[in-house]
């Protein structure tokens, strides 16, 4: 896929592109930024160098990564891999601006059914994942999640529904 371009309501120019194993740095400090952002009383489990290790070592492998640009910096970026969204951050300064929802629509386009993981407590992400057509598949008390928080796991499924009447 090519480089995209969209215009955002303050006309502000964002560009879409496939990130590059040397994004990496910028993505996993919006990572960390973003997260704590949003979250500021979770555990912090990993040094930043750490963050940027996870992401060049395992997320860039194995995932699809898209960023946003704006200005020439990362604004937000998304991780998808088939069926699985596993990472969308945006920077709090660009939210609201569309850049979250071009990146979803990204995955989107290439799945029909996506699942993803979020904190209970992310009353912006759930806001978020719910207007943009996800529903919650199963509610977690955290024990399987590294951080040990209560969770959501959001579905949103695409595929045509086939009617269980028979044609006429």
């Amino acid at each position: 896929r090519s480089a995209k371009v969209f215009h955002f309501m303050n006309e502000t120019e964002a560009q879409l592109r496939r990130a590059t194993f040397s994004d990496m740095e910028s993505v996993a400090k919006l990572h960390r930024f973003s997260f704590f952002d949003a979250m500021p009383h979770m555990p912090v489990l990993h040094t930043p160098e750490e963050d940027l290790n996870f992401y060049s070592t395992v997320v860039f492998p194995n995932t699809e990564i898209w960023i946003s640009e704006r200005s020439g910096h990362v604004a937000g970026f998304i991780s998808f891999r088939s069926g699985w969204i596993e990472h969308l951050y945006v920077h709090p300064d660009h939210q609201g601006a569309g850049i979250g929802s071009a990146l979803l629509a990204l995955a989107q386009s290439a799945q029909h059914s996506l699942r993803l993981w979020t904190f209970q407590c992310n009353l912006g992400a759930r806001r978020f994942y719910e207007r943009h057509g996800f529903r919650i598949e199963k509610e977690t008390d955290g024990a399987d999640n590294e951080e040990r928080q209560p969770d959501i796991l959001y579905i949103r499924n695409d595929m045509p529904r086939i009617s269980k009447e028979s044609p006429k």
